[in-house]
């Protein structure tokens, strides 16, 4: 879609215009829907998150500036969204009590990540990311999903570095035992 044309679209939603306000929420709804299950339990959690963001995102629509991306903007609310989602079930689901000392080159680490993912079917990983504890969920999601730093995560969710990493060093493992164990399914 033309830069033009969107703009058109969001002043159509700032005025108010239904009309305009269904065309944006169309053009978004699916990537930002497996955004939001990428930290929920399911579908219909997801879709409430969905729901929740897009009503900020018409709210604050007057505020975007058209000097970054759009769809970057309605990702980073649509994370935030899911993150609150995640606090209101659990007062604090991102400590742990455990101490981990973590050494690794993040970049070589991420682009590892990314292709062992690239090799599994996309349904079978976001069930099996589902199937994570929440915090572990949005620490990997923030931090291999999203492409945030463990820095930032440790901002965003008001943790420590240390614990955001232990979350997503044990996401991994877990996340290998859960798809162990649904590969062996699929193949019995």
């Amino acid at each position: 879609m033309e830069k033009e044309q969107l703009k058109k679209i969001i002043d159509g939603c700032v005025a108010g215009n239904r009309y305009d306000q269904e065309q944006l929420f169309k053009m978004f709804y699916g990537k930002m829907l497996a955004v939001c299950m990428r930290y929920t339990n399911d579908k219909d959690s997801a879709q409430e998150v969905l729901q929740e963001a897009f009503i900020k995102i018409f709210d604050k629509l007057k505020d975007f500036d058209f000097k970054g991306s759009f769809e970057g903007w309605v990702r980073r609310i649509m994370v935030n969204a899911s993150i609150d989602a995640t606090r209101r079930l659990k007062r604090q689901p991102f400590r742990t009590d455990e101490t981990y000392l973590f050494v690794s080159n993040e970049e070589d680490e991420n682009e590892t990540d990314l292709q062992e993912l690239k090799s599994i079917k996309a349904e079978m990983a976001l069930e099996a990311i589902q199937d994570l504890s929440p915090a572990y969920r949005t620490v990997f999601n923030l931090y291999a999903i999203e492409n945030y730093t463990h820095k930032e995560i440790a901002e965003l969710l008001d943790i420590s570095e240390g614990t955001s990493k232990s979350n997503y060093s044990k996401a991994k493992q877990n996340l290998k035992k859960i798809l162990e164990r649904k590969f062996v399914k699929l193949h019995e």
